[in-house]
């Protein structure tokens, strides 16, 4: 498995890394909606649909909702309010599990949850290449979601006795949360040094940290919601050793969106 792991990793760092940082434009969108449209591939499973030809469907319904909101990119502030809304109701959903089940509004109801998770992610992405220091934002993004992941990962197989969601997730703890948030604001306390934020810079931007990163959490215990609901552990078996791309970026579909808000609403970019 490791060794598959590996490999796996070895083929897509490069693609990844060359997708996201020397491609622009159009270019860098059909990546992105590449990479969406795969991810709505494996959400129609977890949405009911087995059906290999309902699936491909699904997808391709979601691929021509990208190229619309390309073509319309004034729809983005309406998507980013739209997401920001939605991940509160996720995360109400996430704490009521299984009771909360009864409102997904069956296959549907799923079908809309998989466009409000994917759409907003791919405009919040699109909107950040187009922002200044581009790049330096789409990392700055991940690297407060992996800094928390790997964070929460040692501070909770160390400490981790209080269960956060156990319908959901059963090995994710209270003491893991919290040992990534804390990684990810001292990543942000060290950059905002470094860079020589002022007093009230820094404390914005590590509000803002801590609300990406505990809202990339519900992003992952979202997925792991529907996938346990399924009765299923990966969302697909497209990556070897790593599941499906859904199980890759389930935390950035959520950091993402609200990522490009607060910096919207910080006038970092123009909507």
């Amino acid at each position: 498995m490791l060794k598959q792991r590996i490999i796996t990793a070895l083929v897509l760092l490069p693609i990844a890394l060359g997708g996201f940082f020397l491609l622009d434009g159009g270019a860098f969108a059909l990546f992105i909606g590449a990479v969406v449209t795969l991810g709505a591939w494996e959400w129609a499973r977890l949405a009911g649909f087995e059906a290999q030809s309902l699936r491909v469907a699904y997808a391709v319904a979601v691929a021509v909702l990208l190229g619309l909101l390309y073509m319309v990119p004034s729809v983005a502030p309406v998507l980013l309010a739209v997401a920001v809304l939605w991940w509160l109701l996720a995360t109400f959903l996430v704490m009521t599990y299984p009771d909360s089940s009864r409102f997904w509004g069956g296959i549907p109801g799923r079908l809309l949850i998989g466009l409000l998770i994917l759409l907003p992610a791919w405009q919040g992405l699109v909107l950040l290449k187009q922002w200044p220091q581009a790049n330096a934002l789409i990392i700055a993004v991940m690297v407060l979601v992996w800094g928390a992941d790997i964070g929460a990962y040692f501070s909770g197989k160390t400490f981790g006795k209080r269960k956060l969601a156990p319908r959901v997730s059963p090995g994710k703890s209270w003491e893991g949360l919290y040992g990534g948030l804390a990684a990810s604001l001292l990543i942000t306390l060290l950059v905002g040094l470094q860079q020589g934020w002022s007093a009230v810079g820094l404390l914005l931007a590590l509000a803002g940290a801590a609300v990406v990163v505990l809202i990339s959490v519900v992003g992952d215990l979202t997925e792991s919601m529907f996938k346990r609901q399924s009765g299923v552990k990966d969302s697909s078996n497209l990556l070897p050793g790593h599941g499906g791309v859904l199980d890759r970026i389930d935390s950035l579909t959520a950091a993402i969106p609200l990522f490009a808000t607060l910096l919207w609403l910080a006038g970092w970019g123009s909507l």
